[in-house]
């Protein structure tokens, strides 16, 4: 049976509710494999992020080459990616890879902590560039110049409403040009466990699109995913606690033999 090879390149979180580890467990609750290259190791928990230590680029060049040449990859979720050197290596890299990446510009943790400086950040444009779709929640895409500034890379465009002030959350698909492709409207859920809501929307973006699904059916079944995994948070943690990637179910129960 082929499953969808998954490459994430994203920081760990010692907490567990966001980065790597929510990118593995939401590619395994879609059914797919997933593989990791680490940028960052950092100190969290609920509360914040005490410690970042970036991975030095070669080590992460090294990771995503390891994977391909043997297992091979679907597609590709960025998140955290720890300095600007990685980001434009990564960049080079990645442009010779004929699979959908997804890019979620990952500035500040939930917690308010930056997870990225200037030259990161500046850095971004070399990954919009090479991305297939790139998913900011609102204030990414503030500092990111606005919807216009990030389609112009040539990139379909994810906008996140879940930053906004209103009871309704407004999720907008958007395609190079600006042409709307698909709007969802969620009431929004009532809970402080949002830790990990932009890396588990990425790589639940990232698993469908390696699946094969439409840009369209990946991305209503990534809103699917992480509004059923807030409703299921366990209840972690003093702060924002993570989300219920297990959606409510002990997945060895449900199987016979």
């Amino acid at each position: 049976m082929k499953i969808p090879r998954l490459l994430i390149i994203a920081g760990s979180d010692s907490g567990g509710g966001a980065g790597i580890q929510a990118d593995i467990k939401t590619v395994t609750m879609l059914g797919g494999h997933a593989m990791t290259a680490i940028t960052a190791v950092t100190a969290q928990n609920t509360m914040g992020v005490q410690a970042v230590h970036p991975v030095p680029t070669d080590i992460v060049l090294v990771q995503i080459e390891s994977v391909l040449s043997d297992i091979g990859v679907d597609a590709v979720k960025i998140g955290m990616i720890g300095s600007a050197e990685t980001a434009h290596a990564v960049a080079d890299r990645l442009a010779a890879l004929d699979v959908p990446i997804v890019f979620d510009p990952v500035m500040i943790a939930t917690s308010g902590a930056t997870l990225a400086d200037a030259a990161t950040i500046a850095a971004f444009e070399r990954l919009m560039a090479t991305a297939s779709v790139v998913t900011p929640n609102l204030p990414e895409l503030a500092a990111l110049g606005g919807e216009d500034a990030v389609l112009a890379h040539g990139c379909h465009l994810v906008v996140k409403g879940g930053h906004g002030e209103t009871s309704m959350i407004t999720d907008r698909l958007l395609a190079p040009g600006g042409i709307l492709l698909d709007e969802l409207h969620g009431t929004r859920i009532d809970t402080d466990d949002t830790h990990g809501t932009g890396c588990t929307f990425a790589s639940a973006l990232a698993c469908g699109l390696g699946s094969g699904l439409p840009i369209a059916d990946a991305f209503r079944q990534a809103v699917r995913f992480v509004r059923i995994a807030l409703i299921h948070a366990p209840g972690l943690g003093n702060g924002h606690g993570p989300m219920g990637h297990a959606l409510g179910v002990v997945p060895f129960d449900e199987i016979e033999g």
